[in-house]
């Protein structure tokens, strides 16, 4: 059997296609999929990996294609980053499982360490670590219940917070997260995102007025001093990838903290470096009560956290906080090592230069092509979202059709959105400017195919 090639930044930095995408290899493992996989199981593009790391991942078939992807924003640093794989190795060699709850480890104190250093805020604080951000939300919830002892929580259009019953009732999309899966727990109350784009009258309305709107139905709907928590996306991810306009979450927090609210910021795909700062708070100068982490945080392995002000997180009795898995001593190394890399390689930094790389040239994208209606994002991670052009209709069908000519063509790109219209790039965040480059030429062909498949129709 011939070996495989070994993952991490030493994996060769370019796009290389030997076969057709997906490749014959991958389709044989595709059908084997289907007779052992659930069907709910959804895959984006069916191409099994055997290796990856820096920008590339590398298919059965030896195809190696350009990550515009990262796990969905999980391996920021890379894969196979060498101080994440290594201190996974030696810990993996030490034991693999106490139980924190049961004889603890230094590894999940560490982490818990560097989260009460890196969120926002120089307050007092402390962290307690789970295995998903669904459950991390659901703990936040929890939390914020017990030291208000309210019941209600707030969550915005478009938000995305997950897949159990709690977070699926505070996620707003249906299609494929909700449909069938009901009933959902209660006192969840949904507001409008301040979204530009689709705000009536524009961005320019919804930067004067969105605050003041979201403010008036709390306080008619639901009632001041019957929230619990606010829990928003700083910026929403599965939603579209929507930035709220400026002062925005600060005014949300501030309104939070005048009315004795749980202030909660979603930072499970905006965080760890991928928007230029360690957490997207801090564009605007945002401190959370609590703050909730998953996907960046260990490059790749299964963690997740709750990290908020020491009084609301002491405020729950011991034992009410924990689960068998979370803070698992393989993924906290893999968290520490992470982290590591997230310093040492200035990796906020260098989320800030893709930005700079990608934002330029997707805008220019946009002046050639009407049908991308808006183009937003900060640092690396960015998005164009695409409409009949003229209209604010969304177009789903284009944007799946610029994502399989991207998939075709050697390139993993995403989408999301509420409508299903919205392309979203989350690259590693050590990714090579050539790979970076070549992605968006390969994103750049897409669309001027579609462009002229559509002006002959």
């Amino acid at each position: 059997m011939t070996a495989l090639p070994a993952g991490g930044p030493g994996l060769p930095q370019h796009r290389n296609l030997v076969t057709e995408i997906p490749g014959p290899v991958s389709r044989e493992l595709s059908a084997r999929r289907g007779t052992a996989v659930a069907r709910g199981v959804s895959t984006t593009l069916p191409v099994f990996i055997t290796a990856a790391g820096g920008g590339v991942l590398l298919d059965a078939d030896g195809n190696s294609l350009i990550d515009f992807g990262s796990g969905i924003a999980v391996t920021s640093v890379g894969n196979a980053a060498p101080a994440v794989s290594s201190r996974v190795a030696s810990q993996a060699a030490q034991f693999t499982h106490t139980c924190f709850m049961v004889t603890p480890y230094e590894g999940y104190v560490e982490v818990c360490e560097s989260l009460n250093r890196l969120t926002p805020g120089s307050h007092e604080k402390r962290s307690a670590l789970f295995n998903s951000g669904a459950e991390a939300v659901e703990n936040a919830v929890k939390i914020a219940r017990h030291h208000t002892g309210r019941s209600a929580v707030v969550a915005f259009d478009h938000a995305y917070h997950g897949r159990t019953n709690l977070t699926m009732a505070l996620t707003a999309k249906n299609m494929p997260y909700k449909q069938g899966f009901g009933p959902f727990a209660g006192e969840i109350y949904r507001m409008p995102m301040a979204y530009p784009l689709r705000w009536p009258d524009g961005p320019d309305a919804c930067r004067a007025e969105a605050l003041d709107v979201v403010k008036s139905l709390i306080h008619t709907q639901v009632g001041e001093s019957n929230v619990a928590a606010v829990i928003i996306e700083p910026i929403q991810g599965e939603g579209g990838f929507i930035v709220p306009p400026e002062g925005f979450l600060a005014g949300l927090a501030s309104f939070c903290a005048s009315h004795g609210i749980v202030f909660i910021a979603d930072e499970i795909q905006s965080g760890f470096c991928r928007t230029g700062y360690w957490f997207a708070s801090e564009h605007e100068g945002v401190v959370p009560d609590l703050v909730t982490t998953a996907k960046g945080i260990a490059g790749g392995l299964p963690l997740a956290g709750v990290t908020g002000r020491a009084e609301i997180m002491d405020s729950v009795h011991p034992g009410g906080l924990g689960g068998t898995y979370g803070g698992n001593p393989v993924a906290c190394a893999a968290a520490l090592g992470a982290i590591e890399t997230m310093e040492t390689e200035d990796l906020a930094g260098r989320a800030r230069r893709i930005g700079d790389i990608m934002l330029p040239r997707l805008r220019k994208l946009a002046s050639a092509h009407p049908m991308i209606a808006d183009v937003r994002g900060r640092g690396a991670m960015v998005a164009v979202e695409l409409t009949r052009p003229g209209t604010l209709e969304p177009d789903a069908a284009a944007t799946a059709a610029v994502a399989a000519a991207c998939h075709k063509n050697g390139l993993v790109v995403l989408t999301c959105g509420t409508f299903g219209n919205v392309l979203r790039f989350l690259p590693p965040l050590v990714i090579g400017e050539n790979l970076l480059e070549e992605g968006l030429d390969i994103l750049d062909d897409a669309f001027a195919t579609l462009g002229l498949r559509v002006s002959r129709l």
